[in-house]
């Protein structure tokens, strides 16, 4: 009877430990088929059976700490591995049957704790502070210049353009994500380029992402030209009586901005953007001081309610092209730690703007008047002149770099750096340096920013041009189309009639501009007009 006993104990005790022994190898064959291995064959099993016959023993003193890791990671889910203070010292366990942890310095918890690691996010405030620095630049100071082709309208445009622009943003935004099974918001895109691309598949899946790449290119190099254009002409009105004209003076700008070939990352130009927004504050508050000081001059019989239909469309561009920021608004929530933020956030920005804007754009102009240049600062006295024209020198030398490396950046992706699908080789070496003919490409781009700048010297013209070609296209067209695509049957009805709305007002201003901006810059160039 004891014999027959000792015996079904031993039945069921064989039987529990082959069953525990057959969810173990389970577990580990499930988990590795998970990570791409094949599942063991029978004669390697069979091999795994007699080593375990081997060491049984010793597998039996470590069982119940099996169980008990079993036991721990099952309340946290079957995808998990157990990880409390009942694991094992060393690798063995690990190497055996998966179930125990990874050493601490193996490839496999370093990549874990890489990927678990999560990316500095950025406050709404701190978002807004980027937006601020994006739309409140230096070009407004051709703002003014605007008001006196425009009067009151152009102020009511600058009204108009903050509210159109704050709306475009959110609804670019809201291109970024889709609804999944339980009607939560995921955010399935990343940049412009994404949402241009799922627009335009699946018949062509990458041609949106090429037009918002060339619309990018355009604007960021045209936004360089413009630092130039405005660097060399800052600098020959401060010193009008030196023996150096505005070209001589635009390249040697560009000899102080060569270096930017060879920037490999923002780190070290990211430290001047705070003596950036300084230097910008000093100066609008210099030049308001000014205006406010001549207020009893002020000429407001002056501001028109009447338009110059030749030259208003180009402060058109003026306008909308001194509020472009939609190009980065897509990094810049996904890098927030609270994208729900995002709309507060647009809003006082462009609400501070608007006021800002349009508070100097009237005050410069009522001081004045029909003798306001094309970059208010030129009709500074000239004491107060070279002051703060040094000052936007410096800002625009300052500020050159963003958009140069933003445009190489956008270059080197779409032409040297997609792998298989690249049309030239990549610019970077195996070791990470920048190749010759790499820093050869990036030098012919600064020189023709300088080319650019010396036979188009107009900066209010070559500010509305690029505010009418890409700046209306990326501001007002595209994401009004992108959201009538995308989101076409989520959409109320007043959503469609401010999206195709805002597509023809942005598309009849857009080619206006265009066309009257290149008007006057063939004017120009015909006659040899100086500013």
């Amino acid at each position: 009877m004891a014999t027959l006993i000792r015996s079904k104990l031993s039945n069921k005790l064989s039987n529990a430990a082959t069953s525990v022994s057959n969810k173990s190898q389970a577990k580990v064959s499930g988990m590795f088929a998970r990570m791409g291995f094949q599942a063991a064959t029978d004669e390697e099993g069979l091999g795994f059976a007699a080593c375990d016959d081997l060491d049984y023993d010793h597998r039996q003193g470590m069982q119940m700490d099996i169980l008990t890791t079993d036991v721990a990671g099952a309340g946290e889910g079957s995808g998990q591995i157990g990880a409390g203070e009942g694991g094992l010292d060393g690798d063995s366990h690990y190497q055996r049957d998966g179930t125990g942890l990874p050493p601490s310095g193996s490839k496999d918890a370093g990549l874990a704790d890489e990927l678990t690691e999560d990316k500095p996010k950025i406050t709404a405030w701190e978002a807004g502070w980027n937006v601020t620095n994006a739309i409140q630049g230096m070009f407004v100071l051709g703002l003014p210049y605007a008001i006196l082709h425009g009067g009151y309208l152009g102020l009511f445009l600058i009204i108009f353009a903050a509210v159109v622009c704050c709306y475009t943003g959110k609804i670019l935004i809201a291109c970024l994500y889709e609804e999944d099974e339980d009607g939560q918001l995921v955010r399935v895109r990343d940049s412009y380029v994404d949402i241009a691309n799922a627009c335009c598949a699946p018949r062509f899946p990458s041609l949106g992402g090429h037009i918002v790449n060339v619309a990018q290119i355009i604007e960021l190099v045209m936004t360089c030209i413009l630092y130039v254009v405005v660097s060399g002409n800052l600098m020959y009105n401060s010193f009008p009586n030196m023996p150096v004209s505005q070209k001589s003076w635009a390249i040697i700008a560009t000899a102080a901005l060569l270096p930017c070939a060879f920037l490999k990352n923002l780190k070290a130009v990211s430290k001047f953007s705070l003596l950036c927004t300084m230097a910008h504050f000093v100066i609008n508050v210099l030049v308001i001081a000014y205006c406010l000081s001549r207020a009893r001059d002020w000429a407001w019989d002056k501001v028109k309610f009447y338009i110059d239909v030749k030259k208003f469309p180009i402060s058109i561009g003026i306008i909308v092209f001194s509020y472009t920021s939609q190009i980065f608004l897509p990094s810049l929530e996904g890098n927030m730690n609270k994208p729900s933020e995002f709309h507060c956030m647009m809003n006082w920005t462009h609400i501070a703007a608007c006021i800002l804007k349009g508070l100097f754009a009237l005050v410069a102009y009522l001081t004045w008047a029909d003798a306001t240049k094309e970059v208010i600062t030129d009709n500074l006295p000239s004491t107060i002149r070279a002051v703060v024209n040094l000052f936007l020198v410096a800002k625009a030398l300052l500020s050159y770099p963003l958009p140069f490396f933003a445009a190489v950046e956008v270059l080197e992706k779409s032409f040297f750096g997609d792998g298989g699908r690249a049309y030239f080789p990549d610019c970077y070496g195996a070791d990470g340096r920048l190749k010759s003919w790499g820093l050869t490409l990036r030098c012919t781009l600064v020189v023709f920013t300088l080319l650019m700048a010396i036979y188009v010297p107009h900066f209010a013209l070559l500010m509305g041009l690029t505010g009418s070609l890409t700046g209306a296209g990326l501001c007002f067209l595209l994401p009004s189309l992108f959201h009538l695509k995308l989101l076409w049957r989520k959409l109320l009805w007043h959503h469609v009639f401010f999206d195709v709305a805002i597509f023809v007002i942005g598309g009849i201003c857009s080619i206006s501009g265009f066309i009257h901006s290149m008007e006057g810059l063939i004017e120009a160039y015909k006659y040899n007009i100086e500013e």
